[in-house]
């Protein structure tokens, strides 16, 4: 069976799109088959990320590793079973079209609440959620007293993911390993950056989550999707002055792809 990854946020922004595409194209290139769904229905920024990569390379005539995207399939209502939501039916219908043809399948989710990133988030073997690193992100993972800085509980969002845990354990199901991305670290604002890693390592330990460092604010996150292409792919596209944000984005990749310890993944780039 394939090896399912959900990318999920309740929040808008924290880079679940780029996240999305750096991996699938990171297994893509280290010879995995690689399919990718979005469930952002209305953005679908994964969808528009993977088309704007099949143009390119189309116009530059290359053939570059790439995930391999499918929506989702339009179901008739008719054909839902009684009693099955067909929102269920349709995300099972489009994650079993891939699953035959896919080592794994990424499936990115909305900046919001909907009934399937939350059957999204059952199906998670790995489950990466991007975090801007800063307390007004932090939110999404837990309840803070604004006078003490403890926390006071989980949030919403982290108790969908444990519902999520208790319905994979009742399947008998291995449990979800939950991923909180921190992207956006800065170099400045240190005494910021140790509070939030501090607060972030405490939560972790309570809920069951691992810390794990992301991407960085860089231009060239931003300037590659119009193109579809990611950091692994410049030296291949004829980008010989591989400036030193470039390589560090590139390390930064490599660094994220070891720490979600996939299953027969050796990272080799």
């Amino acid at each position: 069976m394939a090896h399912i990854m959900v990318v999920g946020n309740e929040k808008g922004g924290s880079g679940k799109s780029t996240t999305s595409m750096h991996v699938a194209t990171a297994l893509a290139r280290m010879g995995f088959r690689v399919g990718g769904v979005d469930l952002d229905l209305r953005q679908k920024s994964f969808a528009r990320y993977v088309e704007n990569r099949q143009a390119y390379l189309k116009r530059a005539g290359l053939d570059l590793p790439s995930p391999h995207y499918r929506d989702l399939p339009e179901l008739d209502a008719a054909g839902v079973a009684p009693g099955e939501n067909a929102f269920d039916a349709q995300l099972a219908a489009g994650v079993a079209a891939l699953e035959g043809t896919s080592d794994f399948i990424i499936i990115d989710c909305p900046g919001s609440h909907t009934r399937l990133s939350q059957v999204a988030h059952s199906l998670a073997d790995t489950l990466i959620t991007p975090l801007n690193d800063s307390f007004v992100d932090f939110d999404l993972l837990a309840r803070v007293d604004p006078e003490t800085g403890k926390l006071k509980g989980p949030s919403i969002y982290s108790e969908m993911v444990w519902n999520a845990r208790q319905l994979r354990a009742q399947a008998g199901l291995k449990p979800i390993d939950w991923i909180v991305l921190r992207n956006r670290l800065g170099a400045q604002a240190m005494h910021n950056k140790r509070k939030v890693g501090a607060a972030l390592e405490d939560l972790s330990r309570r809920i069951g989550f691992r810390v794990v460092p992301g991407f960085a604010e860089r231009v060239i996150f931003r300037e590659l999707f119009p193109r579809g292409l990611t950091v692994l792919d410049l030296k291949d596209t004829g980008v010989d002055n591989m400036n030193l944000s470039n390589v560090a984005a590139r390390q930064e990749v490599r660094e994220l792809m070891k720490s979600l310890r996939l299953p027969n993944v050796t990272v080799d780039f």
